[in-house]
């Protein structure tokens, strides 16, 4: 393929095609995800001017401001020192503006005019011209022993992702890094190529690249269960991960060979397993011979740093009234200011402070120091840590003696300084105590430490399917979810809502594919609200992370990495009808209920 530039390839063991061909149960599937759109209520908008200093400023929707700062320089002929980048409160993201969608334009248009400038796109400018979820072909070839157990897994993998090339090698690793990931096994074989393109850009969506590769993985997962003859739930529960901490793990390739910090994954089955059963009797029950109801399950995990030495800065200083904590934790309705205010808090007990005390100056490069994008769910983590380093530092200068702590006039007048630099990077920690700093994955075998930080989900869902026109509902969703020590609740449950609403609306009806048709969203298939359940339970796990903040890891993207799979798994479960590309609109539906009549 031509087009083909950028390859990724991961090993563990031996080449497992002689493995898979000889085994007792075995599975050779296709599968293809949607070119899923973001659909954000607030479309592309921002203004640009030159501030007092001269610098060409740019207020935007970005979730990136250092990083668009740099990405755009070039490209305008301006230095990044001389680029002021701020962001704007935004109507959401969901990632897309990790890319500089406006930015360069905003700010070509003030250099040429020398005037302010403001620009905003109507919806269909916006659907038109903005990025969309990359799209995975996946060749899964897989295979199980006598008794159900995973003997090897082979994986062909190619990424559609338009005419350009970013951010697309840590996309297509994901391919690799998450294929299989929850479970144990010897031998495996992946390989994927980042291909080009004529459709849609692509660019991040929330859970990046795990959406793609679990409706892979995870569905074959289901369909092998079903070659074996063990209940879905079963076989994934007793082909688990055979988790040792802090080793390169012997059995599984999660993640790319190593160990993750905690694997609180078998607790959650067994929490999962009563509601499991109690799902499937009723599914029994409301069955009637026009409509079918069936439950689905899914696993799935998801990093939460960058890839490799993530880094990130924040700063905290001391005030008359309070502390100021500065870092470029971007707001885009996840939940920044008050993950920054939760953990300062916890970070400065001793000191009795209110939350009214705490002011935030975020997200200005040039108030603010480079706490990297808010992003791969990494901010709780690595904001979160430099925000503790900051607060530790501070608490250092602060302390008297006997061990009380000076007041800010004490600290002036004593000629302390009020300010400290919080710094942190990605780490992995080994047996004895010590850590090591995140490493990228080998080009050859994809062996490496890249995340030091991970999410983990059982999915379980209800749907009914009407056999006569195909129409598939999500009746009934149960996320039993583990992000570490929660930070604040409620900022949890906002967004495994909202993550379970993206994933059944990626499951049963999102797309974007004929830029003419597919530009509002009621073609593009957004959810109605009805479409979405008042049946979701969320079932939280507190695993404590050892080197996350208090305990915590990230959240965000979790929730959107594996719901859409327990979903069409369930279409199956109802009535037969195995979906090999989504969304599972009616009319595949009907297909694959006739193709499994066919088979037997």
């Amino acid at each position: 393929m031509p087009n083909a530039w950028n390859k990724r390839c991961f090993a563990k063991g031996e080449d497992p095609k002689d493995i898979i061909d000889n085994a007792p149960h075995k599975i050779d599937v296709e599968l293809y995800s949607s070119r899923q759109p973001h659909m954000v209520l607030e479309t592309d908008c921002g203004y640009g001017y030159y501030d007092q200093d001269g610098k060409l400023t740019l207020a935007t929707k970005s979730v990136a401001v250092y990083r668009h700062q740099s990405q755009i320089a070039r490209g305008i002929g301006v230095a990044p020192s001389r680029i002021r980048v701020i962001q704007n409160n935004m109507g959401a993201t969901f990632g897309y503006k990790t890319a500089p969608t406006n930015e360069h334009y905003l700010a070509i248009a003030v250099i040429a005019s020398g005037r302010p400038c403001y620009m905003r796109l109507n919806m269909k400018e916006h659907n038109q011209r903005t990025p969309k979820r990359s799209p995975f072909l996946m060749h899964i070839r897989a295979a199980a022993d006598e008794k159900g157990k995973l003997l090897g897994v082979e994986q062909n993998w190619w990424v559609d992702h338009g005419p350009c090339s970013e951010s697309a090698n840590d996309l297509t690793n994901k391919g690799g890094q998450f294929f299989f990931a929850p479970y144990a096994y010897d031998n495996m074989r992946a390989t994927g190529y980042t291909v080009w393109t004529n459709h849609r850009w692509s660019a991040a969506f929330r859970a990046y690249g795990s959406p793609q590769t679990y409706w892979g993985c995870e569905t074959a997962m289901d369909i092998l269960a079903n070659e074996c003859g063990i209940d879905p739930f079963d076989f994934r529960e007793m082909n688990l991960l055979e988790w040792e901490p802090f080793t390169a793990n012997p059995r599984g390739q999660f993640p790319s060979g190593y160990a993750p910090e905690v694997f609180p994954l078998p607790a959650m089955m067994k929490k999962a397993r009563p509601v499991y059963e109690d799902m499937k009797r009723k599914a029994k029950e409301l069955s009637t011979d026009k409509v079918k109801y069936g439950v689905g399950v899914s696993c799935s995990i998801y990093n939460s740093n960058d890839d490799g030495a993530d880094e990130a800065y924040s700063n905290i200083e001391l005030t008359k009234d309070g502390v100021t904590i500065y870092n470029t934790w971007e707001e885009h309705g996840q939940g920044a200011e008050v993950g920054c205010i939760g953990t300062a808090m916890e970070a400065l007990k001793p000191l009795g402070l209110h939350m009214d005390q705490f002011k935030l100056v975020l997200s200005d490069t040039s108030l603010a120091p480079n706490s990297g994008a808010a992003a791969a769910s990494r901010s709780q983590v690595m904001v979160g840590n430099a925000i503790v380093d900051s607060c530790n530092q501070l608490l250092d200068a602060m302390r008297k003696p006997d061990g009380t702590y000076r007041t800010y006039d004490e600290m002036v007048a004593d000629n302390i300084p009020t300010l400290y630099k919080g710094y942190t990077q990605a780490r992995v920690q080994h047996k004895d105590g010590t850590t090591e700093v995140c490493s990228g994955n080998d080009k050859d075998t994809g062996i490496g430490r890249p995340f030091g930080f991970h999410m983990f989900a059982v999915n379980l869902a209800m749907v009914s399917v009407n056999v006569e026109n195909g129409k598939a509902h999500c009746e009934k969703f149960v996320l039993v979810g583990d992000v570490g020590k929660i930070n604040n609740r409620l900022v949890v449950d906002g967004q495994q809502y909202g993550g379970v609403a993206q994933g059944i609306g990626y499951a049963l009806t999102e797309d974007f594919l004929d830029e003419s048709k597919y530009n509002n969203f009621i073609t593009m298939g957004f959810p109605y609200i009805k479409d979405i359940p008042d049946d979701i339970e969320l079932i939280h796990f507190e695993t404590p992370r050892p080197l996350g903040p208090f305990g915590a890891s990230g959240t965000g993207e979790m929730p959107m990495s594996g719901p859409h799979v327990a979903v069409c798994n369930a279409i199956h479960d109802a009535c037969g009808a195995r979906i090999y590309t989504i969304p599972a609109i009616p009319s595949r539906v009907l297909e694959a209920i006739k193709a499994a009549k066919e088979k037997k």
